[in-house]
């Protein structure tokens, strides 16, 4: 945690994700673990630790049966079950009770699918499935948690007792108040409970009439409380049989104490996985509130977040009913710096502070709301210089601390290190603090360090422009209608729109045009470049976006139009020879028909049907042997289809027409289906990132030529 600073945390409002984890702890174990949750550079920790939670999630997004993660800590018993002769609380027992009844169901659930859960199941190897503990405890006491009557011999005994004397007392007090209620001497309630004895309440003036021990008075004396002669030393009986029941009843959960302590490692490790299920489970819930994945963790140093979320703008926005924009944000060695510039209040900072975010909750063990396509590694320090910082206590101006804050920087920044800095190299005189801030720049860069930052410093824009492994990032603008479109674009610097941001807050057009005079002639021709230049790409990708609904709708029709020419070929064809067959059934007809008019049914002639029925043995003959001929043609096809061929000779491979192989990152490359020229950025085996003019896409190689 050396490199995971405090200011780091509190720049990034990372107490917030850790206040909703607590949330959904159960125990103070979990919940310390949550409150004190910080990012880690110790790498299979923190992967041991997503698996772990990503395997509890795919079991509650499937929707297994999983059990209900409710338990209290068994800290107290842990430590009161090693000790000689000691006693647990009645609670003790029900939480042993309901822990090894937890755990006994986890392990039954785990038990089938150690290849699935892998992780989660090697948290119960030292543990093991028993009911002894329970049967133990059930032996002892009722659902209702009270000590059972046949806990013990003697304690059956001491309760039947215990009963006929409260009966014998009842039944006594219930005569004495019969036969005194005729007396007219006792007050309107009758009677009370004074130490958990049933006494008479007589009227003060009568007290002495009635035989028994008085026990108290009422407040205005004008009542008397009288335990009845008859019941005193069965009272005194009853307590004493009490305290029988009390030393068996410490006697019982004695010998039950000692009974289960010999479980005393089992139960420990109850307690181990318990607090940490409840962990994996407050993470889990977590994720699935935020929409949460694990993306695929690379071991190079590289960020591809898509469709990447900032937790907290999210839930604010979705609290009020108000929709937040993804972001698409690729990092690599190839562009691991990147400046993003444009129009203040246009999402600069939320672009930076969702990237860091998201790599602290990674480093956490968390999951991070992105698509699961996403692609994250682990950095051993993520820093940040991110708002006003200015310390009064130490004297210290914005940019005197922003100084001490880029010193430390520069002093622990290596490859491994992810910078985050907003607003860069402000808070000095513009033209100065520009210039130290490009040098600053050049030495983080050199370092090979990851950095995200934000400036309108035109110098760090044309410097990342010039750098080979830096790149210019913009929050686009409606140049139209004047409003920031809170849009991450890659590939370009942004103008901060100030002229333009002025005149949407009123400012004067003349007060505009006479700045616009005051300035560097070659300031407003750039800052007029970078607003053409990001019309003209928010122009493009609008028509590219075009042409791909185009042409998905293109190719969805020539797919309907071979599937609708298929099935029609097929019903052509079945038709065709349905046709053959029935004239070939028609022929057969007429010439049976001929037979049967040339058939001679009464003759005096005994051979007149001879010579027809010749002709007619003869025709069937050949239309049998065509037949069977047909079929033996039909059957050796079948064969020569069947007879395995000899391996041909190796072929030298087809020439690809597109020379794709030449492919190699610089290449100049065409998409064969528009011809569109465009330059070879990166690539990922199948998949190649081209840049087309303003335009950066990820292209699959097969629909690509190679030009130069």
């Amino acid at each position: 945690m050396t490199f995971f600073d405090e200011q780091t945390l509190n720049d990034l409002e990372f107490f917030v994700i850790r206040e909703w984890l607590s949330n959904y702890c159960v125990g103070p174990t979990a919940l310390k673990k949550a409150t004190s949750l910080v990012p880690s550079s110790h790498f299979p920790s923190i992967s041991n630790d997503l698996e772990k939670v990503e395997e509890l999630r795919a079991i509650r997004i499937t929707g297994e049966s999983f059990p209900a993660i409710d338990f209290e800590e068994l800290t107290v018993e842990l430590k009161l079950l090693p000790v000689k002769n000691s006693v647990l609380q009645l609670e003790g027992y029900i939480r042993i009770a309901t822990a090894a009844d937890l755990v006994n169901s986890l392990i039954y659930f785990f038990d089938k699918r150690e290849k699935e859960y892998p992780l989660l199941h090697s948290l119960f190897t030292k543990a093991y499935f028993t009911k002894e503990i329970n049967e133990a405890i059930d032996k002892v006491f009722d659902r209702a948690g009270n000590v059972k009557d046949d806990a013990s011999k003697l304690l059956f005994d001491i309760r039947q007792k215990i009963k006929s004397v409260r009966n014998q007392i009842n039944r006594n007090f219930d005569k004495e108040i019969r036969k005194l209620m005729k007396e007219h001497v006792l007050g309107d309630t009758r009677e009370a409970f004074v130490n958990e004895r049933r006494v008479l309440t007589v009227l003060s003036t009568h007290k002495r009439k009635i035989s028994g021990s008085v026990v108290g008075s009422s407040k205005t004396g004008s009542l008397t409380f009288i335990e009845p002669q008859i019941n005193i030393e069965l009272n005194n009986e009853l307590e004493l049989l009490l305290d029988d029941e009390r030393k068996e009843i410490y006697r019982i959960l004695q010998a039950l104490t000692r009974e289960i302590a010999v479980f005393l490692p089992l139960i420990q490790e109850y307690q181990s996985i318990l607090t940490q299920i409840d962990f994996i489970n407050a993470k889990t819930k977590l994720a699935l509130e935020l929409n949460c994945v694990l993306p695929g963790i690379e071991n190079e140093t590289r960020i591809e977040l898509i469709d990447a979320m900032h937790p907290i703008l999210w839930k604010n926005n979705k609290s009020i009913g108000k929709k937040t924009l993804s972001q698409y944000v690729l990092m690599d060695k190839s562009s691991r710096m990147l400046v993003i510039s444009g129009p203040n209040a246009g999402g600069k900072s939320i672009t930076l502070k969702t990237i860091g975010l998201l790599q602290l909750m990674l480093q956490s063990g968390l999951l991070v709301p992105v698509n699961s396509n996403s692609k994250m590694c682990f950095f051993q320090q993520v820093l940040t210089d991110i708002g006003d910082n200015q310390s009064i206590e130490n004297e210290l101006s914005t940019y005197s601390y922003r100084l001490q804050r880029m010193n430390y920087f520069l002093q622990v920044s290596n490859k491994r290190t992810l910078l985050l800095l907003d607003e860069f190299g402000t808070g000095s005189d513009p033209d100065l603090g520009g210039a130290l801030a490009e040098v600053f720049f050049e030495e983080l860069y050199n370092r090979k360090s990851f950095g995200v930052i934000t400036t309108h410093y035109a110098n760090i824009k044309l410097k990342a422009d010039q750098l080979q492994n830096a790149v210019n990032g913009c929050m686009l603008f409606n140049t139209e209608t004047l409003a920031p479109l809170y849009k991450f674009s890659m590939g370009q610097p942004g103008s901060s729109f100030t002229f333009e941001v002025a005149q949407i807050n009123g400012i004067p057009i003349s007060l505009i045009e006479e700045a616009k005079l005051r300035l560097d002639d070659r300031k407003v021709k750039m800052d007029r470049l970078l607003s053409e230049l990001q019309r003209e790409k928010t122009y493009l990708e609008k028509l590219n976006g075009e042409h791909i609904e185009a042409q998905t709708l293109a190719n969805a029709a020539r797919e309907d139009f071979l599937d609708k020419k298929r099935r029609l070929e097929e019903k052509l064809k079945t038709q065709h020879e349905t046709t053959e067959r029935n004239n070939k059934y028609v022929i057969a007809g007429k010439k049976m028909l001929s037979y049967i008019d040339q058939f001679v049914v009464k003759s005096r002639k005994k051979d007149v049907n001879s010579s027809l029925l010749e002709e007619v043995k003869k025709y069937l003959t050949v239309e049998k042997t065509k037949i069977e001929e047909a079929k033996r043609i039909e059957k050796l096809k079948t064969q020569v289809n069947q007879k395995p061929s000899k391996k041909p000779k190796a072929n030298k491979p087809e020439k690809d027409p597109y020379e794709r192989t030449k492919i190699t990152i610089g290449s100049t490359v065409k998409l064969i289906s528009t011809k569109q020229s465009g330059t070879v950025e990166a690539m990922d085996g199948e998949n190649v990132t081209v840049t087309f003019g303003f335009l950066r896409m990820k292209v699959e190689k097969d629909k690509l030529m190679w030009v130069k």
